[in-house]
């Protein structure tokens, strides 16, 4: 099993190709090293001061469990078939299985239809991959900003606040963040979910305008505009490491 440091994250490369990430965390009251596994993912704590290495061996001695145990959990990305022009490919669409497929035409551009999306391409195909990646990318925002644009309208009223600012663009680990400038981020991931779960992070996110913290008052906020965020949550834990996967194999290598 290979494995590499990311920030606050280890990810692993197991033998039969697929990628376990597991967030890692020095422990000021760690006495040994423990790793755990929930419908968030796998964690690593350590006492300060250990060793990466330390951690790297521990991981390893257990990678057979975490594997299993991530297994169980739905949680382990298997690994997609990369996107190749000219050949179709099932995604998913708004929590929906869909199909992806080509075809030529004087100018770029996304047609979507009842079983998909077609990727119209014009001739020389020397740059046709990172021109669908990007009319992809292009097209998964522009589906985020209609719905977010709706919703607002109803939530901005009741909250009596207002981002200033929409960003959306793929994110590693988070499916949402407000920063100190009242920005609202975006995975663009959330694209390739169903609505519910994408308005349940905007929800999310714009109770953050008013409580900063993850406390029961904040909670509260959040049920009183979108009771059913439990159900939306869970969705994205049990599938997010898979949506986090087809989106990278759509419009990897596409520039923020």
């Amino acid at each position: 099993m290979a494995q590499h440091l990311e920030g606050d994250w280890l990810e692993l490369a197991t033998a039969g190709g697929s990628t376990i990430r597991v967030q890692k965390s020095a422990h000021p009251r760690a006495r040994r090293l423990r790793l755990t596994v929930t419908p968030k993912g796998a964690r690593v704590s350590y006492p300060h001061g250990t060793h990466p290495a330390q951690v790297s061996a521990f991981l390893r001695s257990h990678a057979d469990w975490l594997e299993k145990k991530l297994d169980e959990l739905h949680l382990i990305v298997k690994p997609l078939p990369p996107l190749r022009v000219g050949y179709s490919a099932e995604f998913p669409l708004r929590g929906e299985p869909r199909v992806l497929d080509w075809a030529e035409g004087p100018y770029p551009r996304v047609e979507a239809h009842d079983a998909g999306l077609t990727l119209v391409i014009p001739r020389p195909h020397t740059r046709a991959l990172p021109v669908a990646r990007g009319l992809l990318a292009s097209y998964f925002e522009s589906q985020i900003r209609r719905d977010v644009s709706r919703w607002l309208a109803g939530y901005v009223p009741q909250l009596g606040l207002a981002p200033t600012a929409l960003r959306i663009r793929p994110l590693k680990s988070l499916w949402g963040s407000l920063d100190t400038r009242d920005r609202i981020n975006l995975d663009l991931a959330l694209a390739l979910a169903p609505p519910a779960a994408l308005r349940y992070v905007l929800a999310h996110e714009l109770c953050h305008l008013k409580v900063r913290s993850h406390s029961p008052r904040f909670w509260a906020q959040v049920e009183g505009i979108f009771p059913l965020w439990r159900e939306q949550r869970d969705w994205l834990r049990q599938n997010g490491s898979m949506l986090k996967a087809e989106l990278d194999r759509l419009i990897a290598d596409v520039a923020d």
